[in-house]
């Protein structure tokens, strides 16, 4: 358990990677969802924010994660 609390979750890219289902539980972890469009191939960043709770100011940058969405052949 860390002192941080998660403010939001982005994707760079909605078109290739959405994010939903975004929640924070009151045990203070974060869950979001991720979709990847199976039709187009793409990379996202997916991005979440956290602050400190004592701390004024915008939250920042916790972690990214790099999604490479490359889809399913159709023939072949």
């Amino acid at each position: 358990m860390d002192d941080r609390r998660w403010t939001a979750v982005r994707s760079s890219a909605p078109v290739f990677v959405l994010v939903s289902g975004w929640r924070v539980d009151p045990d203070g972890t974060a869950r979001a969802s991720l979709r990847c469009a199976g039709t187009r191939s793409g990379a996202a960043e997916v991005t979440a924010s956290a602050k400190a709770p004592d701390v004024a100011g915008a939250a920042r940058t916790a972690f990214t994660l790099h999604v490479s969405v490359v889809p399913y052949t159709t023939q072949g």
